[in-house]
Order: structure tokens, then C-alpha cells, then sequence
């Protein structure tokens, strides 16, 4: 599976994210207040769950917005390694806010609406407001998918499997609920509609409940992907062969005896290595092997931002006193 994954890429800037969550921002505050009043003129249970889902991708952006903006902090003496991991806090509070605001809300409005009933008003207001917040959500998710495919492309992955394993939360947060935003307002649709043709409010009760159980699911897609650069994921396999690869080719070192890699962010990669320098290496030379092993790897993944190389007495060594060279 780690194959599958995508490596950090050197990023274009945090205009690019920054403002495909700004556009998801604005767009979702508009639709959410265009859905509530719409909810409330037809007493559509749908229609205020949808509006509680366009809050909660509100609040879910405001939340992104703050992790792009202080995981870009530089580092201090206080925090040597940066601030990139901050974002994948910010990150998760952003899926706990689509879970609470929009998933609970539209699960017990859904319930709600089964059990006591509800009366249908004129549907015509919310099926305007649906066919705009179509548009917008549209738009906002085309914005997220062209900035995740032209990732997608210099990482040189398929997107299917970059945006399933990039380290950039904020994109991947915009493109799935952007999604889910779609299909819940063909749900709301379909409740009203069902409503209308058939006089009962089971099936706007029914859909209520059907885009509760979509938040839930994007809200544990969202929280599973964050918890997993939180606890610390390394490189994609593929890219450590290709890291251990380049450590071996620079003159003076004889074995990479461990390998440790970290993504720290969207652009960032931690590299630490314990290597076996040649016995016979000067301290000039493993200095300049150094230099040339970190100017390597930053060719070949320039995400890498931090390369930390420990000289470890190993294969030479054991080698040399007719050892085993890998005990």
C-alpha cells in the first residue's frame, strides 16, 4: 500500500491552497444562509440539514484557513523542526466541526422529522436555492480538482491516489466535501420532490438522514488522514529505496544501516540516516560527503527539507574484523 502513496511535493506557493479554501469559504456562506432561509419558508427538514452541513464546511474552512496560515510560521528556537505539523491539528478540528455541526444536526433532524412529522410548505424558493448552490459548490469543487490534479501531475501519481494520500489536507478537505456537498443537495432534491408528489414528509425525513450518514463518512475520511500525519507518516516506499539509492552513490559511503523519513507537511520531508562511512574516509571527506549527499537528495526529492546523516560504525567495520557484516 505504501507504494500507492504520494510523496510531498515542492510546493507552488500556499497561494494555491489558500485561495482554493478562501473560494470554498465564501461559497459555503453564502448557500448556507440562502439554505436556511429557504428550510424555514418550506419546512423542509432536508433543507435545514443541508444548511447545517454549508455551516459546518464554514466553519471547516475558517479552520483550514487557520492551519495554512500558522503551519507557515518559520521555525524558532522554540520549535527547530517548523510549525508544518500544526496544520494537521487545525486539520482534524476541521472534520470533528463536520461532524458535529452538519452529520449530528441532520441525523437527529432526520429522526426528528420521521417520529413527529413535519408540514411541507412551497418548494418552489428551495429549488432555486438548490439549482444555485449547485452552480457554486460546483464551481468551488472545480477550483479544489484542478489544484489537486496539477499536484497529482508533478508528483507524477494517478489522482485517485494522490488525493487518497496527500500530506496537503486543506485540498483534499475542499475536494471531499465539495463532493459530499453535491450529492447531498440531489439528496435534498429528492426529499422535496418525494414530499411533493406524494404528501408525506417521510422522504424529506429520509434524506435528512441519508446526508447525515454522507458527513459521517467524510468526517471519518477527513479525521482517519489526519490522525495518520499527526501519529507520523514516512515517505512512500518508492521514494525511500530512491532515497537510500542516492545515499549509497555519494563517494565515501560504504552502507546505509537505518533509514528514517517524516512528512512534515505538504512541501516538507524530514530525512535521517545512520550511514557506514569507508574506514579510510578523512574527516574532510565525510564533511564534503555530507554536503553532496544532502544536495543530492534535494535534486531528486525536493520536498526534502531537513537531512540529518549520523556516521555509524557498521558493515566496513564488521567487515574488516571478519565479521558478519549484518548480525
Amino acid at each position: 500500500m505504501a507504494a500507492a502513496q504520494a510523496e510531498p511535493t515542492q510546493e507552488q506557493g500556499g497561494g494555491e491552497s489558500t485561495f482554493t479554501v478562501i473560494v470554498a469559504a465564501v461559497a459555503n456562506l453564502g448557500i448556507a444562509l440562502a439554505k436556511a432561509v429557504a428550510g424555514v419558508i418550506s419546512g423542509s427538514s432536508a433543507m435545514l440539514s443541508e444548511a447545517a452541513h454549508s455551516v459546518a464546511d464554514t466553519v471547516t474552512e475558517v479552520l483550514l484557513l487557520t492551519a495554512l496560515k500558522r503551519s507557515a510560521k518559520p521555525a524558532d528556537e522554540d520549535h527547530p523542526l517548523g510549525y508544518g505539523p500544526e496544520r494537521y491539528i487545525w486539520a482534524m478540528l476541521a472534520a470533528v466541526a463536520t461532524f458535529v455541526g452538519g452529520a449530528v444536526f441532520s441525523l437527529y433532524d432526520g429522526i426528528h422529522t420521521l417520529v413527529a412529522g413535519e408540514e411541507l410548505g412551497d418548494p418552489l424558493v428551495s429549488y432555486i436555492v438548490l439549482a444555485v448552490a449547485f452552480l457554486l459548490e460546483g464551481y468551488s469543487l472545480r477550483t479544489g480538482i484542478r489544484q489537486a490534479r496539477g499536484e497529482a501531475a508533478r508528483a507524477r501519481v494517478p489522482f485517485g491516489r494522490y488525493l487518497r494520500y496527500t500530506p496537503d489536507t486543506a485540498v483534499k478537505a475542499v475536494v471531499l466535501e465539495d463532493s459530499a456537498a453535491l450529492v447531498g443537495l440531489v439528496l435534498a432534491a429528492g426529499g422535496l420532490l418525494g414530499g411533493q408528489l406524494t404528501g408525506s414528509g417521510a422522504w424529506d425525513g429520509t434524506a435528512s438522514l441519508l446526508i447525515g450518514v454522507l458527513l459521517l463518512y467524510v468526517a471519518w475520511v477527513l479525521g482517519r488522514s489526519n490522525a495518520e500525519l499527526l501519529i507520523g507518516r514516512p515517505l512512500p516506499r518508492p521514494v525511500r529505496e530512491r532515497i537510500r539509492a542516492e545515499l549509497l552513490a555519494v563517494e565515501h559511503i560504504e552502507a546505509v544501516l537505518e533509514l528514517t523519513t517524516l512528512v512534515q507537511g505538504p512541501s516538507e520531508a524530514l530525512v535521517a540516516a545512520k550511514v557506514d562511512f569507508r574506514d579510510v574516509s578523512t574527516a574532510a571527506q565525510i564533511e564534503w560527503a555530507c554536503e553532496q549527499a544532502e544536495q543530492r537528495l534535494r535534486e531528486v526529492v525536493p520536498a526534502v527539507s531537513r537531512v540529518y546523516l549520523d556516521p555509524t560504525p557498521g558493515y566496513a567495520q564488521r567487515r574488516a574484523e571478519g565479521l558478519n557484516p549484518w548480525p
